[in-house]
């Protein structure tokens, strides 16, 4: 007995002893050490002229970089190092790369982190990384710490029902200390990148911790066709390339999506053993992002053919004859991705905002596909392939009336089911009475409904057209906005993707003699 209560005493002394040292500044085995990396020059080979599209971003960025090297020019009228800058946008528009051509452009020490690196199982570790990591920027300053999504430790503290957790909210804490506290923190720079600013505690969003909050958006027009040209730098384009074009039909592209895109179509000018990279490439790897890689593969009968192509051949008619709905792209009975058939329409310029035609328009089309098999095959035979359809225009129809205020009789009152920051756990749907709840509902199936009356009176109208579409769509399989016209006309369309070779893939072999490559051949349309 007395062998069994020693074992438990030296068990609680390590504990206690491991808490003691986790506390510290350097933790047990080097846990509680900061994981923030110094860049070396080797690492910095990105700068301000690798980054286009956001030009305002840049210049807040390059102005905080010019008071690290001159902070005479600015102090002399008493203007102060900007403490935090942080850097807000969506997934893949640059954030990252601005931080990395901060990094190559400031002759001053960069250290690189991430929030995730932070946050361990162990309560006191995030702190203790913390208090090391602006420790050692103390010891280089002046100098840029980069702490990459930072929502993995920066959320909300006591949100959620219990609270939240101590691990983070202590880490927070700490952060919030070493950014604005009682000790000076003079020549530590702190920039952060984030695409959910809307979790972040206040705390840490007030200025003197973060002094500047940059937007990084998804770039414009002009924007577009510069990052082009930069990422096009080491690609051999064709003569009939022009990236000002390939730009205005790539709206709402992120940096890293048209990045993608160059890479995709010089990878593509390879597969068929082509000197230049033309533009036809863009155009299919375009068509490869947006809707996904064709499965040729995929088997399918003669009335499944039928079905999918009635199906998207009334998508395209009702898009087509809808007011203010973005003109059709791209139409085609292959199955890419995890969709059988697709209608893609690109709109002519960028779109900030929609109107309700807008809205209604798209839930017409939407229901263009199901009223087609309707018409074509009877209720009865109507198929499954409207699921997508089905979701898409609930969810546009519930916006516009708990979001955007488009419905007279709910009038312009937000009912939207997103969580409240301050709320926490509760939303306002839960909050609005069950009569309201109803009206919604009743709203939402009315703007359903009358898009699918729209659907059915416009192909009611054009079934000549239909028919004409649908068997030209079982004919050439993909038709582009100006075949669709021609094929509607009665016309032969004349799209190059009709006579130009197919990747045909084939096993890959190491046998001496043998090429890598894949093989050519022409379909027959």
């Amino acid at each position: 007995m007395s062998g069994f209560l020693l074992s438990l005493l030296i068990i609680a002394a390590l504990i206690y002893w491991q808490r003691r040292q986790m506390q510290g500044s350097g933790g047990l085995f080097g846990f509680g050490k900061s994981k923030a990396t110094l860049m070396t020059q080797d690492h910095m080979r990105a700068t301000f002229d690798d980054v286009a599209g956001v030009d305002e971003a840049k210049e807040e960025l390059e102005e905080i970089v010019d008071f690290l090297r001159r902070p005479e020019v600015f102090s002399r009228l008493g203007g102060k190092i900007p403490k935090g800058a942080l850097l807000i946008g969506p997934p893949g528009t640059g954030k990252t790369l601005l931080a990395r051509a901060i990094a190559g452009e400031a002759d001053v020490p960069f250290f690189r982190t991430s929030g995730s690196e932070f946050v361990e199982m162990l309560v006191g570790v995030g702190a203790s990384r913390v208090r090391d990591m602006f420790d050692q920027a103390k010891k280089n300053a002046p100098c840029i710490v980069f702490i990459d999504e930072i929502d993995a430790v920066g959320r909300s503290r006591g949100v959620g029902i219990g609270g939240g957790n101590d691990e983070r909210e202590q880490t927070l804490n700490q952060l919030l200390v070493e950014m604005d506290g009682f000790e000076a923190n003079e020549g530590v720079v702190v920039l952060a990148a984030t695409n959910r600013p809307d979790v972040l505690d206040k705390a840490l969003l007030r200025p003197g911790r973060f002094d500047r909050q940059v937007v990084v958006p998804h770039p414009d027009l002009r924007g577009r066709e510069k990052i082009l040209q930069i990422h096009a730098r080491k690609v051999r384009l064709g003569r009939d390339v022009d990236l000002s074009i390939i730009a205005r039909g790539t709206p709402g592209f992120s940096g890293a999506d048209l990045a993608n895109l160059v890479n995709e179509a010089a990878l593509l000018a390879a597969r068929v053993r082509r000197e230049f990279v033309q533009i036809q490439d863009f155009e299919s790897a375009k068509d490869k992002i947006l809707m996904g890689l064709e499965r040729r593969s995929q088997v399918m009968t003669h009335e499944d053919r039928m079905r999918i192509a009635y199906h998207e051949a009334g998508h395209a008619i009702v898009g087509m004859n809808s007011p203010q709905h973005d003109p059709i792209h791209k139409v085609t009975i292959i199955p890419r991705g995890r969709a059988l058939g697709l209608v893609m329409s690109l709109p002519e310029r960028d779109q900030l905002t929609m109107t309700a035609v807008q809205f209604r328009s798209k839930i017409a089309m939407a229901m263009g596909g199901r009223v087609a098999e309707e018409l074509v095959f009877g209720k009865e035979n109507v198929g499954s392939g409207a699921q997508s359809d089905i979701q898409q225009v609930t969810k546009i129809a519930r916006a516009m009336v708990t979001k955007y205020g488009m419905s007279e009789r709910l009038g312009t009152i937000d009912y939207s089911t997103e969580q409240d920051t301050f709320l926490g756990s509760m939303n306002r749907e839960t909050q609005a009475s069950p009569e309201t709840r109803m009206l919604i509902d009743n709203e939402v199936r009315r703007i359903v409904d009358e898009g699918y009356q729209q659907a059915k009176e416009i192909l009611n109208e054009r079934r000549q057209e239909l028919e004409r579409l649908a068997q030209g769509l079982l004919e050439y399989e993909t038709l582009s906005g100006e075949d669709v016209r021609k094929v509607i006309a009665d016309e032969k369309p004349v799209s190059p993707e009709h006579t130009e070779p197919k990747v045909v893939r084939h096993p890959r072999t190491t046998k001496a003699g043998t090429s890598m490559l894949p093989k050519v051949r022409r379909q027959q349309s």
